[in-house]
């Protein structure tokens, strides 16, 4: 035991020689490395942090919620001339589905409309994101609200002049003042503001909440009527607790496909599509884009591995005088070897730390910027670092390592005279 903590000690103090003697060839050596455990770590880091964003904002969706449309959410095998045939889901569609689909809890209708400004006084919020649903929607996806609340089954009925506004469009509108009861000029009329949603951060699908505004789906319905080209129709079911997903799957699809006439040989003219399904693709997507990540650093890595073994055979050179005495004086074949093995684990293990430090500075540097998206650098990662770190010194080290302690004492130290 107390051997290797001498041989650890000596190793450090010769890598620490090495760094503080040759300072040019030691920082060259050690980039490769530095670079490699930067990349890799900064990519795993960036990707945790997007993984963690995407599933905190999947979070307000049951799992199972449902998405039917006439278009796909996702890859899909019908070509897209036979797609652009496909109806848009209508609005008694969507009134059918409700009363007979008996494994929903909640059925709600949206309406994809092109964003819209919106005016307070002298105050304008241009190209503003709207959302146009029916009140199921805060029953489905959960909104928090910092301020009033959301439209009743009444008034997204009656498609009354009620609008909710996200906490930066109230800002922006109101600034201190308080916005519930305020009227609004929307769709050149004015809409009562009900309720302001809490602040959410940045949205990765679609925009935020807080650059939003909801209101009844009846209200532009009545407005510019269902058959209104520049629309696309969804509707949102939430399934019952404990229900056989793919049995309402089977029990939704055959509804509509009656309620469409669709004969048995012909394939279904909408799409419904599953929120896991969605999850499922983002975790292959993240997955793919952690391999890439560790095949470009890998090439890094490389390179900062050949550079770890050429200071350790120049090291070797230089010292095959030593290495010869210290053999004469009985010092055996494992204690020379050991020896460069820590010294080029150990200078490995500084270019990594490095990189680390880089990694930590950028992820203080990116939450300093931005207040929407956290970067997360992970004790797992920075663990993951200092391992890869460790194993490509001790491979670069072996060949270096081996043939110092296999080197003759008197042809070494002859060599080094």
């Amino acid at each position: 035991m107390f051997l290797y903590l001498r041989l650890f000690k000596e190793s450090f103090s010769f890598a620490f020689n090495a760094l503080r003697n040759n300072k040019l060839r030691t920082f060259l050596s050690l980039l490769g490395v530095t670079i490699g455990i930067f990349s890799i770590i900064a990519v795993l880091a960036a990707v945790d942090s997007l993984d963690k964003q995407i599933k905190s904002q999947l979070n307000s969706l049951d799992s199972n919620t449902m998405y039917l449309a006439s278009f796909s959410f996702g890859p899909t095998d019908v070509p897209r001339w036979k797609r652009e045939q496909f109806d848009e889901i209508s609005f008694n569609e969507y009134k059918h589905l409700k009363s007979n689909v008996s494994g929903a809890e909640h059925v709600a209708f949206q309406l994809f409309v092109k964003r819209e400004n919106i005016r307070y006084e002298s105050e304008l919020v241009s190209s503003v994101n709207t959302v146009v649903v029916s009140n199921e929607f805060t029953d489905i996806q959960v909104l928090e609200f910092e301020k009033g609340r959301f439209y009743t089954e009444s008034e997204s009925n009656a498609g009354r002049p009620v609008v909710v506004i996200g906490s930066e469009i109230a800002k922006s509108l109101f600034g201190e003042f308080e916005p519930i009861g305020k009227k609004v000029r929307l769709y050149g009329q004015k809409f009562t503001v009900i309720g302001v949603v809490k602040k959410q951060g940045s949205g990765l699908f679609g925009d935020s909440n807080d650059i939003s505004i909801f209101l009844p789906a009846n209200y532009v319905r009545n407005r510019y009527g269902d058959n209104n080209s520049n629309f696309r129709n969804i509707v949102i079911i939430k399934p019952k607790a404990d229900i056989d997903i793919e049995g309402l799957k089977a029990e939704i699809t055959q509804i509509l496909r009656n309620k469409r006439g669709i004969k048995p040989d012909e394939i279904d003219s909408f799409f419904l599509t599953v929120i896991s399904g969605l999850q499922d693709a983002i975790d292959g997507i993240i997955g793919t884009m952690n391999l890439i990540g560790w095949i470009i650093s890998g090439f890094s890595l490389l390179v900062g591995g050949f550079g770890i073994a050429n200071i350790m055979f120049v090291s070797v050179k230089e010292r095959t005088n030593l290495i010869g005495i210290q053999k004469s004086l009985g010092a055996k074949n494992k204690f020379i070897l050991f020896q460069f093995l820590f010294e080029a684990v150990i200078l490995a293990v500084v270019g990594g730390l490095i990189g680390l430090l880089l990694v930590w500075l950028g992820t203080l540097a990116g939450n300093s910027f931005s207040d929407d998206f956290e970067f997360i650098l992970s004790f797992q990662n920075m663990l993951i670092g200092f391992l890869i770190a460790s194993f490509i010194g001790l491979i670069s080290g072996v060949i270096p390592a081996l043939s110092a302690s296999k080197l003759d004492p008197v042809e070494a130290i002859r060599t080094g005279m």
